[in-house]
């Protein structure tokens, strides 16, 4: 709040300040020290109100030079003394002192100001006097009362009374008003004559010791713009140079605004300096309420200064003062976090534990808050964070704030716990324990301790190596995970108190590339009869689980992913099956999308984990048939993927590839691949076709085979009367040619090439990944939201992607869904940055959803989605790609 704001919420309330003292050992300097500090370098904590005359903009630069009014107060005698109401220069901080150091006043000190942008007077405030020679006996040192800051303030009065019996009060009765002064502006770049000194004037001081916990920001002295001019003994440090404790205070009764705290810090430097006439301000460090961290007295941030704070305990201790009175209140939590990372800072400088115990000797004979007495030179145990209360007979740090110690030494001896990585996303699939990618991931990860600020970093861990480094309050990162086998992964957190936590590993596994390997086609499933899983439709949310390791020529081992042509039929409901490996968890990707009463096929290409693949029906119930078309091998012994096409090589409609006519019932049409339209004649194992059956007369099926071999019951294309199927078919090459067999009726067949395998290695291998959800109109995933329209359309980025990599990759497998078409038509996928052909991947009828596995080259990293007529919605999901 602004500094008006500050007094106008006194006008109404007696405000009650208790006196926050501190002292000086026999044969050290000691004393008290308060401070504020602002939202303009703060972390969190209150919103700022516009800044006020002491506000720091951030743009200033060099030492402030403040101004000290000191208005003598008139001795009424009979034990009273005032100063009368009138009008003072500016100023933001009061307090009134007098002649003599050990001089007691055992009556009221009260005073008020008047508000300079208001002209408001606040209501009389008490003032508690300091105790004697808080920094040991010094030529000019005078008694005082403790300053209070009162904001931007042009009006005083005063007055004083003493209940001793003599009725006489100490000689020198004044009241000093202290302007903190506002920073000057320096262009980009400068540095004023006044700043050069100042910096000239400051030797470099000898680096400290290394500490167990990280250092924190803390705002310089030269930051806060001390006037170290003021500043001319020099500092002394600890005499056996070795920090034991730490003690927490309370600074001056303070309504301040955040980005007023470096005013406030200097307006109490000067009164401390100026009025008191001590060496320096008296804490080592000053916090406040918004968590910002001050320099205090002159040393060194990372040196055993010696300061003037706990009287009796200064030479083996540092402190820590959270500017504001938490007498009524308690101090905020930024202020705590930040208090406990200063705190650990220091004393891991020395290897104290801010939970354990202090053994001090004693530099005063006293006695503490708690009726504790002391003997100087005696030895006596601490907390090694402690409250001033517990060292002088005192009620700083405050009455709310010391019970708040223990969560400072919590804070500050703390760790990152519970920490543990959470999941593995972006490209890493789950298999078993762990996981499964081909690159990239993102880490998420999670722990118990809050707040963030408590947290200096997290470091995810790759096989024992930091791959990338995170603020405290991030809790996911993308990695690398290259080489393929076996990979370690793990996150490492970084306390503010320096101790470091290490989640449990995740083992990653990057499979290595896979080569094809045909077989014959071979049905592995079939619910109707109870083929391979129970004999029963699969219902709505249901699952069967069908074992493909060791089946129609798959090996029981070596296999890292099958190749399945995957029929549903009878499906009572719209819903949609995805196929997935067992021991993994399923996505929202599918395999085939459906209507009720329509029998749709599509070739999927699943993983092997266990030596089993699942079938996920969502919705109604249906029977699903799988046949085996191939597998990929683990390794090299396989053949590799030539990208080609997409190719029109039959059409028998048109008299393409075979005779004009459509094929007929129980009848085949053979068709040359080998040697035919960029296809060599030798050396092919298996070409990729997208094959469509049109125009059927009946329901019925096609099955594509190797010619010269026995075709057997599995089929490629399942489809009723008047409908439109396509499906991508994997089909081995024995002789140069490939057989597609029509079972009932008549129908027309196309078939286009986008590929083939090799057998001399030259090609391509393939990388499992996903199913993964890469494109969908209707959400506007990947590409615009919108369906798409005649002649038109869309292209998705496909490098880079989900776990693909984003070079080297020279085709992508797509299970592509048409879905809520308006119109007949068909969609081509094919290569951005080319020439779409005359070739289609999914040919369908108005009003139906039809699915369909596309292998698409990449040649920039993006593929291309093209619908005919109407308008379409359409989905893709990545299972794989090829890579060299």
């Amino acid at each position: 709040m602004s500094s008006g704001r500050g007094v106008r919420r006194r006008q109404n309330k007696r405000v009650r300040r208790t006196a926050i003292a501190a002292g000086l050992a026999a044969a050290t300097v000691l004393g008290f020290q308060a401070a504020a500090n602002g939202a303009v370098f703060g972390e969190e904590g209150p919103t700022p109100n516009p800044p006020s005359v002491y506000s720091a903009t951030g743009e200033e630069t060099g030492p402030v030079k403040s101004e000290v009014q000191k208005l003598a107060l008139t001795d009424k005698g009979h034990g009273e003394a005032v100063l009368s109401q009138r009008d003072t220069q500016r100023f933001g901080l009061l307090g009134v002192s007098w002649t003599d150091p050990e001089a007691k006043i055992k009556g009221k000190i009260q005073a008020r100001s008047r508000d300079a942008e208001t002209g408001a007077w606040t209501e009389w405030m008490d003032l508690e006097p300091y105790p004697a020679l808080l920094d040991g006996k010094r030529a000019g040192a005078r008694g005082s009362t403790e300053p209070i800051w009162v904001g931007a303030s042009d009006g005083a009065e005063v007055r004083v009374t003493d209940g001793a019996a003599s009725g006489i009060l100490p000689a020198g009765l004044r009241l000093d008003l202290v302007d903190p002064g506002a920073p000057a502006k320096a262009a980009a770049g400068d540095l004023n004559a006044e700043t050069a000194a100042f910096k000239a004037d400051v030797p470099p001081t000898p680096t400290g010791p290394e500490s167990t916990a990280p250092r924190p920001t803390i705002v310089s002295r030269a930051e806060w713009g001390a006037d170290e001019s003021l500043n001319n003994e020099g500092p002394i440090y600890l005499p056996g140079g070795k920090i034991k404790a730490a003690f927490v205070h309370h600074t001056t009764d303070a309504d301040y605004d955040c980005a007023q705290s470096a005013a406030l810090v200097r307006a109490i430097h000067v009164y401390h300096v100026k009025t008191n006439g001590w060496r320096d301000l008296g804490y080592n460090f000053l916090v406040d309420k918004c968590g910002t961290i001050f320099e205090g007295r002159q040393g060194g941030v990372d040196q055993p200064v010696l300061g003037a704070h706990t009287y009796g305990w200064n030479s083996e201790s540092t402190s820590v003062s959270i500017m504001g009175n938490y007498t009524d209140k308690a101090a905020p939590q930024a202020a705590l976090i930040s208090a406990s990372k200063v705190i650990a800072y220091k004393l891991g400088q020395y290897g104290v534990d801010p939970a354990g115990k202090a053994t001090l000797t004693a530099g005063a004979t006293q006695n503490n808050f708690f009726g504790d007495k002391f003997t100087v030179g005696q030895t006596y145990t601490f907390d090694a964070v402690s409250g001033h209360r517990n060292g002088f007979n005192t009620e700083c740090p405050g009455t709310m704030l010391y019970p708040q110690l223990p969560q400072i030494r919590a804070y500050a001896t703390g760790s990152v716990a519970n920490l543990k990585v959470d999941s593995l996303t972006g490209g890493a699939t789950p298999v078993g324990s762990g996981y499964e990618t081909p690159g990239p991931v993102t880490v998420n990860w999670s722990t118990s301790t809050a707040p963030n600020s408590l947290i200096s970093k997290f470091e995810v861990l790759v096989d024992g190596q930091v791959a990338t480094t995170s603020w405290g309050h991030i809790r996911s990162s993308a990695v690398n995970v290259s080489g393929y086998g076996d990979h370690s992964v793990a996150v490492r957190g970084t306390h503010t108190s320096g101790k470091v936590t290490t989640s449990a590993p995740v083992t990653v596994t990057v499979p290595g590339p896979k080569t094809y390997k045909p077989l014959t086609p071979t049905r592995l499933m079939d619910t109707r009869s109870g083929l391979g899983v129970p004999k029963a439709k699969v219902g709505p949310a249901g699952e069967v689980t069908l074992q493909v390791a060791g089946q129609g020529g798959v090996p029981a081992t070596g296999a890292g992913a099958v190749v399945l042509n995957v029929t549903a039929t009878g499906p009572t409901a719209t819903s949609f099956v995805s196929v997935y490996p067992n021991g993994t968890a399923r996505t929202s990707a599918s395999n085939l999308n459906f209507t009720a009463g329509k029998t749709i096929p599509n070739l999927v290409v699943v993983p092997v984990v266990d030596g089993k693949v699942k079938f996920y029906n969502h919705a109604g119930s249906v029977d699903l048939i799988a046949d085996v078309t191939g597998y990929y091998a683990k390794d090299t012994s396989g053949s590799t993927h030539v990208n080609l096409g997409p190719l029109r090589l039959m059409d028998t409609r048109a008299g393409t590839g075979v005779a004009k006519a459509k094929v007929g019932a129980d009848s085949t049409v053979d068709l040359q691949v080998a040697g035919v339209s960029g296809v060599p004649a030798d050396k092919v194992t298996a070409v990729v076709l997208n094959v469509t059956a049109t125009n059927p007369t009946a329901g019925s099926f096609v099955s594509v085979f190797p010619h010269g071999t026995a075709r057997t019951s599995a089929s490629n294309l399942n489809f009723t009367a008047g409908q439109t199927i396509p499906n991508l078919v994997v089909v081995p090459v024995v002789d140069g040619k490939v057989s597609f067999y029509n079972k009932s009726g008549s129908v027309d067949l196309l078939a286009d090439i986008t590929g083939y395998f090799t057998s001399e290695n030259t090609g391509a291998s393939h990388i499992n990944l996903g199913p993964k959800r890469l494109m969908d109109t209707r959400s506007g995933l990947g590409v615009r939201k919108g369906a798409i329209g005649a002649d038109s359309f869309v292209t998705l980025d496909v490098a880079g992607v989900q776990g693909v990599p984003a070079t080297g990759v020279t085709a992508v497998v797509l299970n592509v869904t048409a879905t809520n078409p308006t119109a007949g038509s068909f969609v081509s996928v094919y290569p951005d940055g080319t020439t779409r052909t005359s070739a289609s991947n999914l040919n369908f009828t108005s009003g139906l959803t039809i699915p369909n596995l596309v292998v698409v080259p990449v040649v920039n990293g993006k593929v291309n989605f093209y619908n005919r007529s109407g308008s379409v919605d359409l989905l893709a999901d990545i299972t794989g790609y090829f890579t060299k």
